[in-house]
């Protein structure tokens, strides 16, 4: 256990990215897993039946594509991008289409066309600069100062602001289905911001999804790893820094178990910020084997990686205020994922997956099969007549098999202001003694992006100098 500068600890995305640019900085580095597994948020199981490969937990990676860091790592990770990134049915055999174009997504919603491309035009047009903005933790002075409040001004707003500016049912399901990754009401301060940055990545670099499963992205950041002589140690739980080797600790972790893990090093106004984090909403989700392709209701649907299901605007936006009261609303908006369309190794030769989540009150032990398969059902009449079997997991469950899902809550804490607004480039990540905080619960959160392991990581760099 010794001859390592550095210790991670936790082997998601972040952590392995984390342990990356430390040994990229020429830092010896033990990366410290209490699973049997290494992957964290982005594993791949079969889960249902032989041959049917599932995505545990994320299955669809924008923000993957768009990370700075895994382009300058150079991540060998095949990458499939549907055609349509994803479709929002409505009733009545209709669809809100998100388009790679702005130009022909704007173009379905008729009087609303101008309102769209004025405001995803010059989004899209610097792309470059509003993923170093995303991506990054806010400073006193914000670089692409333009672009960035361009950004705020609108992104500040709650979705259901934005959703105003639209008169057709489709634009508002499509903002409503965007800003619902927020996990949030859609009321809430800010949720534009997340229709704003997904909507953006979509039509400039797609919704992809990795072949073969979302642990591709993980055999390539520990491959890297190795590569640079770094060492990962699964089946060890820790339950203090003081147990681990080298002088700098970084914690894929969130705040509580950061906190119990190195109470006794880190500063006063550290331990403070960990104790006020609170958790988000969490999910219940399903997993299925499907004996043939999803049989939706309109034209679109079957050439998108992704579909969001819930109805109109003010569908979504009751059921996600539902789940903030603390209820299980009985139409929920379900998030569904479809990679056996476009990836013919999650799946034997004719059959399919396919993947699906709902938002539920954190800690919910609710069993939300029927709820989310009615909805599928809603827009896919005959669903369930191909269903072959079934994986579910219910808020608490997903925190049992990963402790940073803390009460299902996948996002990394709860959204908000707050965890966007963690001024300054070390703050959100130094907590004393040595001790850094890398995960999803630190600028610039959830996804599967690298970038809270990166910054985590400059952080301690520039502590060890």
């Amino acid at each position: 256990m010794s001859g390592f500068d550095a210790t991670v600890v936790g082997a998601g995305p972040n952590g392995l990215s984390a342990a990356v640019e430390m040994a990229r900085a020429g830092r010896t580095v033990l990366v410290v897993e209490g699973s049997e597994k290494i992957g964290g948020g982005a594993r791949t199981e079969e889960l249902t039946l032989p041959g049917f490969r599932h995505d545990v937990c994320s299955a669809v990676h924008p923000l993957a594509v768009a990370s700075p860091f895994f382009s300058e790592v150079g991540l060998r990770v095949e990458w499939v991008t549907p055609p349509i990134p994803f479709t929002h049915p409505l009733d009545g055999g209709r669809v809100a289409v998100m388009y790679r174009s702005v130009e022909e997504t704007a173009a379905q919603f008729g009087e609303d066309r101008k309102v769209y491309r004025a405001i995803f035009d010059p989004l899209v047009d610097g792309f470059g600069e509003l993923i170093e903005i995303v991506l990054s933790p806010i400073t006193v002075r914000p670089g692409h100062r333009t672009l960035f409040v361009r950004l705020a001004a609108i992104g500040a707003t709650p979705a259901a602001v934005l959703a105003k500016r639209f008169e057709s049912e489709e634009a508002r399901a499509l903002i409503a289905g965007l800003a619902a990754h927020s996990m949030t009401s859609l009321a809430s301060l800010a949720s534009a911001s997340v229709a704003l940055v997904l909507g953006a990545t979509a039509h400039t670099l797609g919704w992809p999804l990795a072949r073969g499963g979302s642990e591709a992205i993980i055999q390539a950041l520990a491959e890297e790893l190795r590569s640079l002589d770094g060492a990962i140690e699964t089946g060890r739980t820790v339950t203090s820094v003081a147990e681990l080797p080298g002088d700098v600790t970084l914690l894929d972790v969130m705040p509580p178990a950061a906190h119990g893990l190195a109470r006794d090093r880190i500063s006063r106004s550290a331990a403070q910020r960990l104790l006020r984090w609170k958790p988000g909403a969490g999910v219940f989700k399903i997993d299925w084997a499907l004996d043939g392709p999803i049989p939706w209701a309109d034209p679109v649907s079957p050439y998108a990686g992704t579909v969001h299901i819930g109805g109109t605007y003010e569908e979504v936006a009751a059921a996600e205020d539902e789940v903030c009261a603390g209820s299980h609303p009985e139409r929920p908006f379900v998030l569904l994922s479809q990679p056996s369309l476009f990836d013919g190794s999650r799946a034997p030769a004719g059959k399919h997956t396919a993947w699906a989540y709902c938002h539920v009150p954190n800690g919910s032990t609710a069993d939300m099969t029927e709820a989310i398969e009615d909805q599928v059902e809603r827009f896919a009449p005959g669903f369930r007549d191909l269903v072959l079997d079934r994986h579910t997991r219910n808020a608490s469950e997903h925190q049992a098999y990963n402790p940073n899902y803390v009460g299902g809550d996948i996002g990394g804490g709860a959204f908000g202001l707050g965890k966007i607004l963690q001024i300054g480039a070390k703050r959100p990540y130094k907590l004393g003694g040595g001790v850094f905080l890398c995960s999803s619960a630190t600028p610039p959160g959830a996804g599967v992006h690298g970038m809270c392991g990166y910054h985590g990581a400059r952080a301690a760099l520039g502590h060890t100098g």
